[in-house]
């Protein structure tokens, strides 16, 4: 199977954590570090070369997502049990644990997600905007729409996590059979 595009740069290389899947044609470039059982998806992109990004474990960076921060700024924090949905792009964003960020959305430079946060498919969250924790936000700009159950968001958004873990076990000794 092609192997993803793991590039050291400005002396950082990628470091990966154990039991990591990583798609073949992901990219995750210079100071970026990705915990344990993590998934790093098709076409995903985890752009450390101008600042530090670190994902913690458990989470899931779905297929065409973009991480990337601002030199000398901005820093990407992801906590444990987070999923990134498809085409999101984070920007120099911080992102607590069991939170849920929305196929499509975009997060900017120095917003926080709060512990259990949803934000919702297609929000747009301008830089510096601090969303609480089991909050869900939603719109362009997102708005804060309401509060969600603690205990309901922490299992749904735990439940995705794992689901996203089990799908990268599919891919063990899968082979490129392209010609």
């Amino acid at each position: 199977m092609q192997k993803p595009l793991i590039i050291p740069l400005r002396g950082f290389t990628p470091r990966l954590g154990r039991d990591c899947f990583v798609a073949p044609n992901a990219a995750i470039i210079g100071d970026v570090t990705v915990g344990d059982e993590c998934s790093i998806w098709f076409g995903a992109i985890l752009r450390g070369d101008v600042n530090t990004i670190t994902i913690g474990d458990r989470v899931n960076v779905q297929d065409g997502s973009v991480l990337h921060t601002l030199y000398q700024k901005s820093t990407i924090e992801i906590g444990n049990d987070v999923s990134i949905g498809h085409n999101v792009t984070i920007h120099g964003a911080k992102i607590r644990d069991f939170a849920l960020i929305g196929m499509g959305s975009v997060v900017m430079d120095d917003a926080e997600v709060g512990e259990g946060a949803i934000v919702a498919a297609g929000a747009v969250v301008l830089s510096r905007t601090k969303i609480g924790p089991n909050e869900l936000w939603g719109g362009a700009p997102a708005k804060f729409i309401k509060m969600v159950d603690p205990a309901q968001a922490r299992e749904i958004n735990v439940k995705i996590a794992r689901n996203y873990l089990m799908y990268s076990k599919w891919y063990d000794g899968a082979e490129n059979i392209a010609e």
